[in-house]
């Protein structure tokens, strides 16, 4: 298959097989503790929207949900309650997100040839915008949604400033990152084997040396992290259904 792609690099098999992970084993500290991806936004659960997008995108052919042993039940039910109609896997993610992630990768199918990695906080991922990411990750192996940053940013040690990066050249990765799976599988493998401490699922394979494409974000897909960002989510649903 990797001899196939490297002589026919434009070649587009009539069954893409990608399996989507969707990282929702979080603690949601940052929102006092309360899951966050259960909390209601336009009357259905955030991980609900997210599910919905991953399983309208035409390249997903599985989704693998990696949570915490409590919500297993839970989610399963939800997955049923708001339709999804694609082949769901619920398994207990790990202590930390790389570790997660890596448990999915290793439940997803093994003819899959590309692993999307999806944040379940990320509610107004469309499937458009998956299927582009996943059409990228088919020629470049590794592909990130990104927007480019418009604040000034700082590097700074102890509070006092060090530099002032070139802003033309910082981006917000968002998700879904997809990857080549065996590409993905061994690079969080080495990472975790390292004790690496990865910020994202691109970060693991960066750390291998491999180069990762950006294609184009959207603002709308934020990440539900904290308080704030459910007003802000509020205000985008609005938006959206106005």
């Amino acid at each position: 298959m990797k001899l196939w792609k490297k002589l026919f690099p434009n070649h587009r098999p009539a069954y893409p097989c990608c399996s989507a992970l969707i990282a929702a084993a979080g603690s949601s500290d940052r929102m006092g503790g309360e899951n966050k991806l259960l909390l209601p936004l336009g009357g259905k659960p955030v991980l609900a929207h997210t599910l919905q997008a991953v399983d309208a995108a035409a390249g997903v052919n599985e989704i693998i949900i990696a949570a915490r042993e409590e919500d297993l039940v839970l989610f399963a039910d939800l997955c049923k309650r708001w339709g999804v109609t694609k082949p769901v896997k619920v398994i207990v993610g790990g202590k930390t997100r790389e570790e997660s992630v890596l448990r999915a990768a290793m439940e997803a199918n093994r003819d899959a040839d590309l692993l999307a990695v999806q944040d379940g906080a990320r509610p107004f991922v469309t499937p458009e915008l998956i299927d582009s990411v996943i059409e990228a990750a088919r020629v470049h192996f590794a592909a990130a949604p990104a927007i480019p940053v418009k604040d000034t940013v700082k590097l700074a040690v102890d509070g006092v400033v060090l530099e002032t990066p070139d802003r033309s050249t910082l981006f917000a990765v968002q998700t879904p990152q997809v990857f080549d799976a065996q590409l993905l599988r061994a690079a969080l493998l080495d990472a975790l084997r390292s004790g690496a401490v990865l910020t994202d699922d691109c970060s693991a394979v960066e750390r291998l040396g491999k180069e990762v494409c950006l294609t184009a974000g959207l603002e709308e897909n934020i990440k539900i992290t904290t308080p704030l960002d459910m007003i802000l989510a509020e205000a985008i649903l609005t938006k959206r259904e106005s």
